[in-house]
C-alpha cells in the first residue's frame, strides 16, 4: 500500500497501478470500519506485521502496534488471530505481555482462547533421528541458524545466503533416504523449514473459522511468504479477502509494499479519518 493513501480520501474505492499497469485494488479502511463486527482479522507475523530481521530472535514490536491489535480485538469482539509458522511460545515471547488468539506452527498449534494454552495440537514431534540428520545441515556453513520447534525444524540462512543451494540439496538427499517419512519442505524467505505433512496454515485457518468468535464472519487475511499462499487460496471459498505484503502474490485482492503499511492500515481501521 502506497504511503500516500493515508492522505487520500478514504470514502472512495482506490486502485493502484501494478507493475504491469493493471489497476490493483488495495484495502480501504473506511470500507471495512462499519463491518468490523462481521470481520475476522487474520495476520501473519514475520514480514507482515513485523519487519524481517537478520535472525528470528531480533524481531520486535514497534511502538503503538500492541495498542492497535488490542483495540481491534475489542472492536471485533475477539475475532483477531495471528497466523504464523512460529510456535505459540515464540509468539507469546514476542508480544509479551499481550496474548492473542493464534494459529501457530503452520497449523500445528491453535489457541482459541487467550485464557488457555494450546487448545489443539495437530502434529506429533518430528522423529528424533530425522531431526538429528536435519540439524547436521546447519554445520554446512557459519551463519546457518537452527530452530527446533518440536513438530518442525527450520534452517535460517539470511546470514549465509550462499548456502541456500547446499541446504536444499542436503534436505533432498535425506528425503530420498526416507521416502515414506511424512514430512514436507517449506521454502521461505531465507529459511528452509521441514515439518510433518498433513497440516498447513490453511488447515489451521479452516479449523479456526469453525469456532467462536470467528464463526460466521468474513475473514481478512494478510501474509507475505510462500507459506501464506495456502491461506490466500482458500479465501474465495470463505468469501474472504486476502492481501500480500512485499509482492503481488497470485489470487490476492491486493498488496501492501511493506509491514509498515500493514500497521498503518490496521491503525486506520480504528480511526478512518
Amino acid at each position: 500500500m502506497k504511503s500516500e493513501l493515508a492522505e487520500m480520501a478514504l470514502d472512495e474505492k482506490l486502485t493502484i497501478p501494478g507493475d504491469d499497469e493493471t489497476p490493483e485494488t488495495v484495502p480501504v479502511p473506511h470500507a471495512l470500519v462499519p463491518h468490523l463486527d462481521e470481520t475476522a482479522i487474520l495476520l501473519d507475523i514475520d514480514g507482515t506485521l513485523l519487519d524481517l530481521m537478520p535472525t528470528p530472535r531480533e524481531v520486535w514490536v514497534p511502538p503503538g502496534l500492541s495498542d492497535t491489535l488490542n483495540r481491534l480485538v475489542e472492536r471485533t469482539s475477539g475475532a483477531l488471530a495471528l497466523v504464523s509458522g512460529r510456535s505459540l511460545n515464540d509468539i507469546d515471547l514476542i508480544f509479551a505481555p499481550d496474548v492473542f488468539r493464534a494459529v501457530a506452527g503452520h497449523g500445528a498449534e491453535m489457541r482459541l482462547s487467550v485464557d488457555s494454552e494450546a487448545d489443539d495440537v495437530h502434529a506429533p514431534p518430528l522423529d528424533k533421528e530425522l531431526k538429528r540428520r536435519l540439524a547436521a545441515i546447519a554445520k554446512l556453513s557459519p551463519g546457518i541458524l537452527l530452530e527446533d520447534k518440536g513438530y518442525s525444524l527450520a534452517l535460517h540462512y539470511r546470514l549465509a545466503p550462499h548456502a541456500e543451494k547446499a541446504i536444499y540439496e542436503s534436505v533432498s538427499l535425506i528425503r530420498a533416504d526416507l521416502p515414506n517419512a511424512p514430512i514436507e519442505v517449506l521454502p521461505g524467505k531465507f529459511v528452509c523449514e521441514i515439518k510433518h505433512s498433513g497440516f498447513t496454515k490453511a488447515s489451521g485457518v479452516h479449523e479456526l473459522m469453525k469456532h467462536e468468535p470467528f464463526r460466521g464472519r468474513r475473514p481478512l487475511f494478510i501474509g507475505d511468504d510462500v507459506t501464506d499462499e495456502t491461506v490466500f487460496a482458500i479465501m474465495p471459498d470463505m468469501d474472504g479477502l486476502a492481501f500480500s505484503v512485499g509482492r503481488r502474490a497470485m489470487g490476492v485482492n491486493g498488496h501492501f509494499d511493506a509491514p509498515s503499511d500493514v500497521r498503518a492500515f490496521l491503525a486506520c481501521l480504528l480511526d478512518p479519518r
